[in-house]
């Protein structure tokens, strides 16, 4: 088991350089990490035996049948659906044929593991776009921190200083990169919603609201949507030619003991998806409160910098662009408290220079034109 999921452990690491937010590694690390784990759980026959086992009363060869009745898929009987287990049927769901009875074929158990891969790989979709955007800019900034040919922490401050004094009001594409970015992971979870519920046949959006409705009932007569969407007992119809050259049918039931995973899998993530919308949908009403009010950048200035003087913190950020604001709220993230404190304080002495110089600038400039 822990070969199973130790490839998985270089998704949730953490990062010694942070580029985003929380909730935003929640859907590029945490997320991705389940979906994967989930896939590889279900491809796991060592751990979980054979996907179907079908068995019928005739001469039919067990593997041929398994085989068949996977790739063709098996079936419910949805009129046996609400019938007594055990008296009107041995399983819900399960009865004999009746002409034409309404179906319903379960295919989705061949597609499982592909599907849950193919969410993996979209949820980490923004985080992929957002690395391109951002290009290392970060990771460059705090390396030449960490220069060694410079041994003296003011020095360093300088490079950085000289840094934002050379780019200053150039990171609002930057900031508007990850805003998208944010924006599209919400919008994938919505997505990957409405594809699980059609997957599924309709069943996913209300999955988790009718298991909770059924889970005080006894599980060998329940009759609830864990057995509805992943039925561990269908029914498989095997054609062949028989010793007359006739067509015969052979009826077969199927066990299907992976349902007794995707069942699982399925509950945890209606669970985790919606709490995933929830939460993201919220943190993007936040971040664009953020990219167009300055009250809450001020805010979360002061959160970060809790050892920096207020008066300096506010004369910085009356002269920082939301761009750039960000850009210093990343470094807040991935710097000492301490030495955050005497860039800001360094920062706001050499911001204020250029401001009042250039104040006197324009000033001489009207004055000589007077």
């Amino acid at each position: 088991m822990d070969r199973l999921f130790g490839s998985l452990r270089g998704f949730i690491k953490i990062d010694h350089i942070v580029t985003d937010s929380f909730v935003f590694r929640l859907h590029h690390k945490f997320t991705v990490a389940i979906l994967i784990g989930a896939s590889l759980l279900v491809t796991s026959r060592q751990y979980f035996g054979d996907p179907i086992d079908c068995i019928s009363r005739d001469d039919i060869p067990p593997n041929l049948l398994d085989t068949y009745c996977w790739i063709h898929a098996t079936f419910s009987v949805v009129d046996s659906w609400n019938k007594t287990v055990g008296v009107d049927v041995p399983y819900p769901g399960v009865s004999k044929y009746t002409p034409g009875e309404e179906r319903v074929y379960h295919k989705y158990y061949q597609w499982v593991c592909f599907v849950l891969f193919f969410q993996a790989a979209c949820f980490y979709a923004p985080r992929y776009i957002w690395k391109i955007f951002e290009g290392n800019r970060l990771r460059t900034i705090l390396l030449g921190l960490d220069c060694p040919i410079l041994t003296d922490a003011h020095k360093r401050r300088e490079v950085l200083i000289k840094y934002f004094r050379n780019n200053m009001g150039a990171h609002k594409v930057y900031y508007s990169s990850y805003v998208v970015c944010e924006a599209l992971a919400f919008l994938n979870v919505i997505l990957q919603m409405y594809l699980i519920d059609s997957f599924l046949g309709g069943e996913f959006s209300t999955y988790g609201t009718k298991v909770l409705a059924f889970t005080d009932w006894d599980d060998s007569v329940r009759f609830d949507p864990m057995i509805r969407v992943f039925p561990r007992l269908t029914k498989c119809t095997f054609h062949r030619y028989g010793s007359s050259g006739d067509v015969q049918k052979h009826d077969a039931m199927c066990i299907l003991p992976i349902n007794i995973i995707n069942e699982k899998i399925y509950i945890f993530l209606w669970f985790w998806f919606y709490f995933l919308g929830i939460v993201t949908f919220f943190s993007c009403i936040w971040r664009l409160s953020t990219y167009f009010f300055r009250k809450p950048r001020l805010l979360i200035f002061q959160h970060r910098a809790k050892f920096c003087s207020k008066q300096e913190l506010v004369q910085v950020f009356d002269l920082l662009p939301v761009g750039d604001w960000y850009l210093i709220d990343l470094l807040a993230k991935n710097m000492d408290a301490i030495h955050f404190r005497d860039f800001i304080s360094e920062l706001n002495d050499h911001l204020r220079k250029d401001y009042y110089h250039s104040s006197s600038d324009t000033s001489n400039v009207f004055g000589n034109n007077a």
